[in-house]
């Protein structure tokens, strides 16, 4: 018996101010043909039971075409594989908040989908001696007691949450669910199978239990998501296929919609705008195949503010209309000393350099412009220093005034 496991779709992703001529956001547009060859793939291998492992969308109320983009494709699914088992649960994602806000993902059940949100339930399938025991981010801690069906020759978890000890610390800590449980109550080697979702990056927990990771780079840090890739040496962003009676796995890669570029870092102490100028064009220019249409970033490291204000802006606006997008990280030489409290030598990061600093490192939804947020919280702090310093001043004339009275 054979299975497909996917999981974190995020349908409806949006990201960065382009749009396709029809008028939909080019991210949205890019996640939506992703998933579509996915189901083309999905009806090729022609599974026994196909488990989705949580978000399947990336908000609770995603944008209409999104919507019946998933409605449209899972109906593709289940019509070119009317005996397949198709089970979904709801990841934190998808989960409203509010009692009252029904779940997006019902809208699939008539499709033959078994939807399961809202709480933990045991699916029984006794023509195939599978059970099925499906668990959702429900929004609210909960403790789920794991045990498998002991009456079920096949027994198969799939669970939204997060396995302790096994996310790295910045994946962990940017977006945490309501399912959190550690390897021993997950017991891997009584299950079948275990499918899990939340984590982006193919992760392999034992030999039958696995974080499929997403479909495409739609977390808060997708860089981060490629060096975890490269350090693993993974092929990028895939799906699942596990035999439930040979334990073969296979790892199916996907080629994402558009390339993620992460330019070699420019150690910039020392260097003028213009070494740095030459610097992000020869970086540029090696890239295979151009810029053109990718996700492009470009850190440098070591750069006072006056010199990050002299870099090309021509340049930037050059390769920011070639790119889809392309972002330039300037990060100012460190401040803080080494040792504080400890009379280290140095001086003290600014109350604006420790602003900037937590901007640039805080988790963004995905529609969220982080250096326009930068510059503009950058600018209320500047507005209030000034507003401080004014009443200051007032306060010390209006002190001087009175003194000179009496």
């Amino acid at each position: 018996m054979r299975l497909v496991h996917l999981s974190d779709l995020h349908l409806g992703y949006r990201q960065f101010q382009r749009q396709t001529p029809a008028g939909i956001n080019q991210r949205e547009a890019d996640i939506a043909a992703v998933f579509r060859g996915v189901i083309d793939r999905v009806i090729d291998i022609a599974p026994d039971v196909v488990v989705l492992a949580g978000d399947i969308f990336h908000n609770v109320r995603p944008p209409n075409p999104a919507i019946l983009h998933a409605f449209g494709q899972f109906s593709r699914l289940t019509q070119a594989l009317p005996d397949a088992i198709v089970v979904m649960v709801a990841g934190n994602h998808d989960s409203p908040r509010a009692v009252e806000t029904g779940c997006i993902l019902q809208l699939f059940a008539p499709l033959g989908v078994h939807v399961v949100e809202g709480a933990a339930q045991r699916l029984a399938f006794p023509e195939r001696d599978l059970s099925i025991l499906a668990v959702p981010d429900t929004g609210i801690p909960q403790h789920v007691a794991l045990d498998p069906e002991p009456t079920a020759r096949h027994n198969v978890l799939v669970l939204h949450g997060e396995v302790a000890g096994i996310l790295p610390e910045s994946a962990a800590h940017a977006e945490r669910t309501a399912v959190a449980i550690t390897p021993e109550e997950l017991g891997a080697a009584r299950w079948s199978y275990v499918a899990l979702g939340h984590y982006h990056v193919f992760r392999q927990l034992a030999p039958n239990a696995y974080y499929s990771g997403s479909l495409d780079y739609t977390s808060a840090n997708p860089w981060g998501e490629l060096a975890e890739e490269r350090a693993a040496k993974l092929p990028g962003k895939g799906f699942l296929e596990y035999d439930l009676a040979t334990s073969k796995r296979t790892f199916h890669p996907i080629k994402p919609a558009r390339a993620l570029v992460d330019l070699p870092r420019i150690e910039a102490r020392g260097m003028a705008a213009a070494d740095i100028d030459a610097a992000i064009k020869a970086n540029v220019t090696r890239v295979p195949g151009g810029v053109e249409g990718k996700i492009v970033r470009q850190v440098v490291r070591d750069v006072p503010r006056h010199i990050a204000r002299e870099i090309d802006h021509g340049l930037l606006r050059e390769l920011k209309k070639r790119a889809l997008h392309f972002h330039l990280d300037t990060r100012r030489p460190e401040l803080l000393r080494a040792g504080v409290g400890q009379g280290a030598a140095g001086r003290r990061a600014s109350l604006m350099d420790m602003v900037r600093d937590k901007l640039r490192g805080r988790p963004l939804a995905s529609d969220i412009d982080r250096e326009r947020l930068v510059e503009r919280g950058l600018a209320y702090l500047a507005e209030a220093e000034q507003r401080e310093g004014a009443m200051a001043i007032g306060a010390a004339a209006a002190a001087a005034r009175g003194e000179g009275d009496a």
